[in-house]
């Protein structure tokens, strides 16, 4: 298969270990001489409507991806979900 950067940029990162919609490709990490695609880079979340910038952007490397579709791209790679810290005593 024959894919160009555009290309990839159109399409939607999707993990197959839990179903989540990580976002679209916006980067490749590419290693110049040889050519060698290393890893997908897809940027995170934007926050309250994109005024205060994007969460942390997801850093896929080539092997977890298992199938390149004409508009996503499956992946199967356990990502680490931050959990909100438990409330403990509010101060007064």
């Amino acid at each position: 298969m024959q894919c160009r950067f555009r290309d990839f940029r159109r399409k939607e990162v999707i993990n197959i270990h839990d179903g989540a919609r990580l976002g679209f490709v916006a980067d490749l990490d590419v290693r110049i001489p040889e050519g060698q695609v290393l890893a997908l880079v897809v940027y995170g979340p934007a926050r309250f409507f994109g005024l205060f910038g994007r969460g942390e952007e997801f850093y896929i490397p080539w092997d977890c991806i298992q199938r390149i579709g004409e508009d996503i791209v499956l992946i199967d790679k356990p990502f680490q979900r931050r959990t909100p810290e438990p409330e403990g005593r509010r101060r007064r």
